[in-house]
């Protein structure tokens, strides 16, 4: 046996054992066995995604949600296939997922739905090609760690350039996904119509400049934010020829959309839009691998929402929604998705600041928190670490301070939901405070399963 086998053993088992130990003990370890495991061999990834097909999403927004969603698909199909749905979507976390997955012996095609985070990117196609690459869309995002869109385009792109063979999904309607001239074979999805009939693009949206020419971009209409159906009237750069398409759109509510992709109808069971691109860029994916379009129909709906993505959670009888907001455009779709509703309603909005979330929160005021003025709120509940930034800011908004109830504490945000006014309250929480709340009230036995 060769060193590197050798190596390639003992980092297999190491990891295998810190796991078992870490799911009884600790009730968690998505990350750390991974980093066991690349201790004693950096390359082991290459080792262990023998014999898949990997399905790789990225991009800003969806990643998780989209995620689940192909993986269903491919399971309602009846194919073996993994995913890592705890979210772990840098190096240590995928690594810990094929580690998990991975059986001595086993020489059988198996398939890999795997989210990766955009600046992981390269560190994983360093050591395996992928059958499929996927971005999902492009937003301005924990600026202190990604900067710009440009800048995530250009991480992306570092990890895309080594391996030129993947096959390449991208959405269309990110202006910045157009013309990458690259070697990869690319099929492109979007929108062939707009929900909003909206023409002319916020002032505060990304990525508004012709990527060759800097001139500010027309569209024929824009689904949101910067997406949509764009062009240059300088250079003449435009959206590319899209192969999987929203052909109609048949009903948007609160709770789902009944759309149509290339003329099949399906049932999206997550409201929003952003939740049409993603059951869109399922669609495109599957169906690049061949899925027939009832195996997909009956999986998307039946979709059930990723954790803290439209999670609904019950407490004392209270109907809690809980979405991940972590920039303007997801924010402002959240927003979009609560004005779609026709009861009354509470709403709770957890802010932090830790690194998973992005230092700095100056972008809460590119947010539309205007739109929730006009709407029928018995309650506001503001929670986390930068609650008097989201409270200044909602103030600001006009949202009546008398509705405020301000409060760090999980419990009593926990008491105010259970003696909230309505029934049904919308969480919006920033990623660390989203799994944080998580936790609590998985302690309080308020959900039975934590990831």
């Amino acid at each position: 046996m060769s060193k590197i086998k050798i190596k390639s053993l003992f980092s297999i088992i190491a990891a295998k054992l810190t796991l078992f130990l870490s799911k009884k003990f600790l009730k968690g370890g998505s990350n750390f066995p991974g980093k066991v495991a690349l201790k004693f061999d950096n390359s082991i990834l290459k080792t262990i995604t023998k014999n898949y097909k990997v399905i790789m999403i990225t991009g800003t927004n969806g990643k998780t949600t989209t995620t689940s969603m192909i993986y269903n698909i491919l399971k309602e199909a009846g194919l073996d296939v993994i995913t890592n749905n705890t979210g772990a979507n840098m190096l240590p976390g995928i690594t810990s997922c094929f580690i998990d997955n991975y059986k001595f012996g086993n020489s059988k095609e198996r398939y890999a739905v795997i989210e990766v985070d955009e600046a992981n990117l390269k560190f994983i196609t360093k050591h395996l090609n992928p059958w499929s690459i996927t971005i999902t869309n492009l937003f301005r995002d924990q600026l202190d760690r990604y900067g710009e869109v440009y800048t995530t385009l250009s991480k992306i792109m570092e990890g895309v350039t080594l391996v030129p063979e993947t096959k390449l999904i991208l959405n269309g309607d990110e202006s910045l996904l157009g013309e990458l001239k690259l070697p990869n074979p690319t099929t492109y999805f979007g929108f062939g119509l707009s929900p909003t009939n909206e023409k002319v693009i916020d002032i505060n949206s990304d990525a508004k400049f012709c990527k060759f020419c800097k001139t500010n971009y027309e569209y024929n209409f824009v689904s949101y934010n910067h997406l949509g159906d764009f062009y240059c009237p300088s250079c003449g750069y435009k959206r590319p020829e899209l192969k999987y398409t929203l052909t109609n759109v048949l009903d948007i509510t609160s709770e789902n959309s009944l759309v149509e992709f290339n003329n099949k109808e399906f049932n999206v069971t997550q409201s929003g839009v952003y939740n049409i691109y993603n059951a869109l860029c399922a669609y495109a994916i599957t169906k690049e691998l061949g899925i027939d379009d009832k195996v997909i129909y009956n999986s998307l709906n039946k979709q059930e929402s990723s954790f803290g993505r439209q999670e609904v959670i019950n407490i004392e009888g209270k109907e809690v929604k809980i979405i991940l907001v972590k920039n303007p455009a997801g924010y402002n779709q959240a927003i979009d998705t609560l004005c779609l509703s026709k009861d009354t309603l509470s709403v709770a909005f957890l802010l932090n600041d830790n690194y998973a979330d992005g230092r700095d929160v100056s972008w809460i005021w590119d947010v539309n928190f205007e739109k929730l003025a006009g709407l029928d709120i018995n309650d506001v509940f503001i929670s986390g670490e930068r609650m008097y930034d989201m409270a200044i800011r909602l103030k600001t908004a006009g949202i009546s301070v008398e509705k405020f109830k301000i409060d760090g504490e999980f419990s009593n945000l926990t008491e105010n939901i259970k003696s909230s006014t309505g029934n049904k309250i919308y969480i919006l929480a920033t990623y660390t405070a989203m799994i944080n709340y998580r936790k609590y009230l998985h302690s309080k036995g308020y959900i039975k399963k934590l990831w």
